[in-house]
C-alpha cells in the first residue's frame, strides 16, 4: 500500500475577497512547482454575534447588534516536493490572513 504525502492548508480571514485572491496566489505557486492542488474549497463561515446595550440606565432595553464572520477555505497539495515547501514558506501573507499547514 503506497501512502500518498499530502499538505493540507487551512486559510481563515474576516476578508474573503483578500482571503479569496491569496487561496488562488497559494494555488498558483504549488501548481507552478507540479504539485496536484485540490481546493480551494470554502468551508462554512462561522458567525459570531453580540448584543450590546445602548444606555445603561432609560434605554436599558435598547441593543445594538453587532457580528464577525470568520470565512474558512481549504486547500490540499498532493505529492509536494521540496520545492513547493520552499514556495510556500516563503510566501509573504498579508496581516488578517491566517494559515494553518498540516502534513
Amino acid at each position: 500500500m503506497v501512502t500518498k504525502q499530502k499538505i493540507r492548508i487551512v486559510l481563515r480571514a474576516y476578508d474573503h475577497k483578500i482571503l479569496d485572491l491569496w487561496a488562488g496566489e497559494i494555488v498558483n505557486a504549488a501548481e507552478r512547482t507540479g504539485a496536484q492542488v485540490s481546493g480551494p474549497v470554502p468551508l462554512p463561515t462561522h458567525i459570531k454575534k453580540f448584543a450590546v446595550i445602548r444606555g445603561p440606565h432609560v434605554h436599558k432595553k435598547s441593543q445594538e447588534h453587532f457580528e464577525i464572520r470568520t470565512h474558512n477555505r481549504l486547500i490540499d497539495i498532493y505529492e509536494p516536493t521540496s520545492k513547493t515547501i520552499d514556495t510556500l514558506t516563503r510566501l509573504n501573507v498579508p496581516a488578517g490572513v491566517f494559515i494553518k499547514m498540516e502534513t
